[in-house]
């Protein structure tokens, strides 16, 4: 009987050990289980940060985007309507009546011819500009109307031309029709 008790006690002993291996192999898996979990969890969460920040860049670029492209086309149309303007105000320069293109170009060539010797007109006013001017008459140039004075020897040019005066009056003032007209 003494080596039934002997063979019991380590029996006993080993199921013992057994079952405390298992408690502990169960606890350690138990743990790596929930540190698994835990850093699933933390790397879901990263990805989420991550990808909730990349929507919010994207989203960010494309307002950005948006409203760069809605300004370049309130500007166009702006441009638009300011050249329509111009257009038509070179269009009613170029058909304004004989008596008022007569009257425009007297008080340029009263104030202007003593600086001159020879005067440029557009084909159409030339008759006029002969009229109004004792300076020797010295051909057509290709403008809307005006005139163009020169001296003796060619060195000084006093340009009248309607189209550069008014392409001078539109750059100079654009900023403030700009503004008054768009605010």
């Amino acid at each position: 009987m003494g080596l039934e008790k002997v063979i019991n006690d380590i029996m006993d002993t080993a199921h013992t050990e057994i079952s405390r291996i298992n408690t502990e192999a169960d606890v350690e898996e138990s743990q790596i289980l929930d540190e698994a979990k835990e850093n699933a969890k933390q790397i879901r969460g990263n990805r989420l940060v991550e990808a909730n920040l990349d929507i919010e860049r994207m989203r960010r670029q494309e307002i950005s985007s948006a409203k760069l492209e809605v300004k370049r086309a309130i500007l166009n149309a702006r441009k638009e309507a300011l050249e329509k303007v111009y257009n038509n105000t070179v269009d009613l320069i170029a058909t304004l009546p004989d008596p008022k293109q007569e009257e425009l170009l007297k008080a340029i060539i009263e104030t202007n011819q003593s600086s001159g010797a020879r005067i440029y007109s557009n084909e159409k006013s030339e008759d006029i500009v002969k009229k109004l001017s004792s300076l020797e008459y010295a051909g057509n140039i290709d403008c809307i109307g005006g005139v163009v004075i020169e001296n003796e020897d060619g060195t000084i040019r006093l340009d009248y031309r309607y189209d550069v005066i008014l392409k001078n009056v539109y750059e100079h003032s654009l900023k403030n029709t700009s503004e008054i007209l768009f605010g």
